[in-house]
């Protein structure tokens, strides 16, 4: 019996979490993460219609349909979820997709959910064939199928569910299977920050944390933060640092430009890594295209962590374009780089021809 109780306690610690106030959350982030849809700042279009459904079920008294939240990494998923739950006045259980290798697993969780409760599964798409067709049934129908026995003499046993809802969170919204992917009443986008918004995120994280910040240093860590604000959260912390030791203890534009400055980072958000991958494409392909596994056996970062982390925001600024060939760098990467564009004179040839001509 001891054995039995031993592997339900490790099952539990191993894939789930029934709380975000784990220990080890509130050490690093003192209540960083929102409660409401009130305290969450940005993303206003989510926001107005998520609460137009959180609204409805509770005025129904049923069950919030199931939500799919995906964008690029750091946007909030995982804070909107638990903000979701606060709403809905339910608790929520965490759990992640690669956490979930068997079917088991999932059956576990879900006959342990109670009425009304959440299940959020984070980065769903990876989530095992086997194991999310057990989600089928189980989203729309609330019931669980179990396999007793092989063979012959196998025999299965429905479950009945009780009423939940599944949130899942993606990076990835093109690998998840259409059968579920259709399955979510909700579909919700998470697109990146804009300063203004990321100021205000880094102005109520200075409030918690005890960090004296004012408007111009503030909107300096917000324009750097490539739009994301868990990257925004981080730089703060790495410029309070700074800010300590090498000025007045008060973050301002001068600080905050200072450290981000011997933090390699420029006044676009880019690091030494996205001015590596563009310096690689322009110097070693000719601006491009050159292929993805090419460009991160050069770069020696791993493809995928290229694919999410680096190329969504060079794309959105306008620095990078994928073609059927290839990734390919623009001109406005060239200009910001200091590099001449093919086909266009250096600064100091422009001039030369202009003053030749003038003079003509």
């Amino acid at each position: 019996m001891a054995n039995e109780n031993e592997f339900e306690y490790d099952f539990e610690s191993r894939i789930v979490s029934s709380s975000f106030d784990k220990k080890e959350d509130t050490e690093i982030e003192p209540s960083l993460r929102p409660r409401t849809l009130d305290e969450y700042i940005g993303q206003d279009k989510v926001k107005e219609n998520l609460k137009v459904y959180i609204d409805a079920a509770k005025q129904r008294g049923d069950v919030l349909d199931h939500v799919l939240l995906y964008g690029p990494p750091g946007l909030g998923k995982t804070t909107l979820s638990a903000v979701i739950a606060n709403e809905m006045g339910v608790n929520i259980r965490v759990t992640s997709g690669p956490a979930i290798e068997k079917s088991g697993d999932l059956v576990a969780l879900l006959t342990n959910l109670g009425e009304n409760d959440i299940l959020f599964i984070d980065e769903i798409h990876r989530l095992p064939k086997t194991v999310e067709e057990i989600l089928y049934p189980a989203m729309e129908d609330r019931v669980v199928t179990l396999i007793i026995g092989k063979g012959p003499s196998a025999r299965s046993i429905p479950l009945s569910l009780s009423r939940f809802t599944l949130i899942g969170a993606t990076t990835r919204a093109g690998q998840i299977s259409t059968p579920l992917r259709d399955r979510f009443g909700v579909v919700l986008k998470l697109e990146l920050y804009g300063v203004e918004d990321l100021t205000t995120i880094v102005k109520r994280s200075a409030g918690i944390l005890g960090i004296p910040v004012d408007e111009y240093g503030a909107r300096e860590i917000a324009a750097r933060s490539r739009g994301t604000p868990r990257i925004a959260n981080r730089l703060l912390k790495r410029v309070r640092d700074f800010a300590q030791v090498c000025g007045k203890g008060v973050i301002d534009r001068e600080i905050a430009d200072y450290a981000l400055t011997k933090l390699e980072i420029d006044r676009l958000g880019l690091d030494a890594v996205d001015r590596r991958m563009l310096e690689v494409i322009i110097r070693f392909y000719g601006g491009g295209p050159v292929g993805l596994e090419t460009l991160a056996a050069t770069v020696g970062e791993e493809a995928v962590t290229i694919e999410d982390v680096y190329e969504p925001y060079l794309m959105q600024i306008g620095f990078l374009s994928r073609t059927p060939r290839g990734r390919c760098v623009t001109r406005l990467a060239y200009d910001h780089l200091g590099i001449p564009c093919p086909g266009q004179a250096p600064a100091g040839e422009q001039m030369e021809f202009f003053s030749e001509k003038s003079e003509e």
